[in-house]
């Protein structure tokens, strides 16, 4: 298998696994959906500066050529503010949580676990 199949796989997987968490009810699966999603992100703009193996990201005199440093510095930034965004929603779910009384995203009850 080459490295581009397996790269694109990953980013296949964890795009498809981040859609169906967003699509649950409940906030937490809603919130590790999202950091799925930013994750293949990542995992994409990395790719995106060439997948060459033994390359340095910058130019050596003995080596035949770099990859592109750019991607990278964005996927460095990129995990700063997903790792940010992502603390900030797990404690606007925990907030709302304790103030509703249930982790639906809609904010109601569960029909399944309502008294007759």
């Amino acid at each position: 298998m080459s490295l581009e199949f397996l790269v694109a796989s990953g980013i296949g997987v964890l795009t498809s696994a981040g859609i169906y968490l967003l699509l649950r009810p409940r906030t937490f699966d809603v919130v590790l959906g999202l950091a799925f999603l930013s994750y293949a992100i990542n995992l994409f703009l990395f790719s995106m500066g060439g997948l060459e193996l033994g390359r340095p990201p910058f130019f050596d005199a003995g080596a035949p050529g770099y990859t592109d440093p750019v991607p990278q510095s964005l996927v460095l930034t990129a995990i700063v503010i997903s790792f940010a965004m992502t603390a900030l929603l797990l404690v606007l779910s925990l907030r709302t949580y304790l103030e509703a009384g249930t982790d639906h995203v809609d904010g109601e009850a569960d029909p399944k676990k309502r008294a007759p």
